[in-house]
């Protein structure tokens, strides 16, 4: 038994733990829970868990039904919302099929084979998120939600729910070790944010889906609820997770050389050029349900078009502004990710862009030096700004032709995505609207 296993064994034992619950996702990002008692915790870092890989959205195939959920000791926290009544922890799991091979389809898996693919390259992924959700209350058995409040972008509301539930979620998530940056209210009533500090790839994909936990626990402590849908109301902005990213090189940033233009490197330049030229591809995962696409083309802030820009909010990938002198903190930040996609799957696609870039040395094309949202679609043809899957659809037809994607995923993973979100857009395609009975019903 290693350290970081009998630290586990002594907290649960000096805590007085009651339950430790193992974690995982299945493909499309929906965090899975298995309880079992203290007493269980040695053997299953022993021997794992079992369960019916079949029954969880993607991860294996009738007749490759059996896996094993392997806890992860360094992920190991103590849950604070379930109080000293009944103390409760969790770990992260990985998955193996019964031969001890990892399991092909595990998100957590297909992050870990993207990062050690960039380790090979000398590079270690970090990243951090800004995270976007809404409050509501009401919207049981489909009435329309109602936002918490009307307040808008980085407006205090003393006293209000979301200046309380803010509180009380950060609080909680630095129980659990997730530092935070900062968080503010959004621009959409009842929309907040919050930005985690910088972590690498995989503990920041750990990380996201504590967060969703942690402010769905507290919503519910407070009389709301919070959703994660990247386009709730209409007419308001949608949720994203922007997401900034940098490559480094042991202690050195390698995004960051001193003089180039806007102190990006040629490592840095060629990861942009990545992102940019494999966006229509990995769209279906960054941005994965029919929703999705009312929140990129739904007028608002959502990048629509595929450009960079040096802190150029309306480009889907830009290079912010840091502090000078502080070339740690070089970095690139991608805005096209909404706040439902799958942080393993998400990340391990663009890390794999960011890649194919370096790897190739691909050219990065002119910068944005516009607000591409006024522009008209001529003038955006005409500079060469693609656009970004306009539908679900879309964005299956465009990702089921990805050499990339099917690598970066592996076949299984890649063939459940496309056939889920198959499945799902013909749901909402046969479905009969309340604005098709509004505008037509008493028409004809």
């Amino acid at each position: 038994m290693d350290k970081q296993q009998d630290f586990v064994l002594r907290t649960i034992e000096e805590r007085g733990v009651k339950f430790v619950r193992l974690w995982f996702t299945d493909v499309i990002g929906s965090l899975k829970s298995v309880a079992i008692a203290p007493a269980e915790v040695e053997g299953a870092f022993a021997e794992g868990i079992g369960f019916d890989g079949s029954a969880i959205e993607g991860l294996t195939r009738v007749h490759e039904s059996d896996l094993l959920a392997h806890p992860e000791p360094s992920t190991f926290q103590l849950l604070p919302w379930r109080g000293d009544v009944e103390p409760t922890a969790r770990m992260f799991c990985d998955l193996t099929t019964p031969d001890g091979q990892p399991a092909v389809s595990d998100p957590r898996n297909v992050l870990k084979r993207t990062l050690a693919k960039a380790a090979d390259a000398g590079f270690t992924f970090y990243t951090h998120p800004e995270m976007e959700f809404y409050l509501f209350t009401g919207g049981e058995n489909g009435q329309p939600p109602v936002p918490v409040d009307t307040a808008g972008y980085f407006d205090n509301v003393p006293g209000g729910t979301a200046h309380d539930f803010r509180r009380r979620a950060v609080r909680m998530l630095e129980e659990l070790g997730i530092s935070v940056e900062y968080s503010h209210h959004e621009g959409g009533p009842g929309q907040n944010e919050i930005d985690l500090r910088y972590a690498d790839g995989l503990t920041m994909a750990d990380n996201i889906m504590t967060f969703r936990t942690v402010v769905k626990e507290v919503a519910i402590e407070e009389g709301v609820r919070a959703t994660f849908m990247p386009k709730p109301l209409s007419g308001e902005p949608g949720s994203g997770m922007h997401t900034h990213m940098s490559l480094f090189e042991g202690d050195q940033n390698a995004f960051y050389e001193e003089g180039a233009p806007h102190q990006l490197s040629d490592v840095g330049r060629h990861f942009i050029a990545g992102l940019l030229r494999h966006s229509e591809e990995i769209s279906l995962v960054l941005n994965q349900f029919v929703n999705s696409y009312k929140r990129v083309w739904g007028g608002d802030e959502a990048p629509s078009y595929i450009a960079w820009g040096h802190n150029n909010r309306s480009a889907l990938v830009r290079v912010p502004m840091y502090k000078p002198g502080k070339g740690q903190s070089a970095r690139v930040e991608h805005r096209g990710v909404d706040s439902a996609a799958n942080p393993y799957l998400a990340y391990a696609l663009m890390l794999a862009a960011g890649l194919k870039g370096i790897e190739e040395e691909y050219e990065l094309p002119p910068e944005a030096q516009h607000n591409i949202w006024l522009l008209s679609d001529a003038e955006r043809r005409a500079l060469g700004y693609r656009p970004l899957p306009s539908s679900l659809e879309h964005a299956i037809e465009l990702m089921e032709r990805s050499e990339l994607v099917a690598e970066t995923l592996g076949e299984q993973a890649f063939r459940y995505v496309l056939a889920n979100k198959r499945r799902e857009f013909e749901q909402y395609r046969q479905q009969v609207t309340s604005l098709e009975l509004k505008t037509t019903l008493n028409l004809i």
